[in-house]
């Protein structure tokens, strides 16, 4: 296949003209994982995502865009997190909170780094909150979000609405 003198991202493309596949799936990611070796999760995350194609979870993450990402990646999570958990799948469920945990560190980061703009790091320093939230007990994050989202003051002070 790919030869090891290309960059990564030229192994990925390479890796999708010939695959094709229509979407990311625990087989893809690992056999991306193996041709791109070594390679980071979050940095194999940011070059899959740089493609378009849909990332079953938790290979996509916790995505940090904005909060209705943010939200809605934590809620994926969570399912596939409960599936994994009912199977028995530790790895599958240890890996749906390490991928949440290396968002919250990028988030956390982005937040402590006095070049970015202070409301983006007010932005991110409430995502690191959401996602501590999702990783103390998953099972409340649902509940939890909805009552920060209904709080005005939350709204205003940290651009939630």
């Amino acid at each position: 296949m790919a030869s090891r003198s290309k960059s990564k991202k030229q192994r990925l493309e390479e890796f999708l003209r010939e695959r094709q596949p229509a979407a990311i799936a625990e087989e893809q990611w690992l056999e991306l994982v193996a041709l791109l070796a070594p390679i980071s999760d979050s940095y194999l995350r940011e070059l899959i995502n740089s493609t378009g194609l849909e990332v079953a979870q938790p290979f996509r993450g916790a995505r940090l865009g904005s909060f209705e990402e943010l939200e809605a990646s934590l809620r994926d999570m969570h399912t596939e997190y409960e599936r994994a958990i009912a199977a028995g799948d530790r790895t599958r469920a240890t890996a749906c909170r390490r991928a949440v945990i290396q968002a919250k560190d990028r988030a956390r980061l982005i937040a402590r780094n006095p070049k970015v703009d202070e409301e983006k790091r007010r932005q991110k320093e409430e995502m690191v909150e959401w996602m501590l939230v999702w990783l103390e007990n998953p099972g409340i994050f649902e509940t939890w979000v909805a009552l920060r989202k209904d709080n005005p003051e939350r709204q205003r002070g940290e651009g939630l609405v």
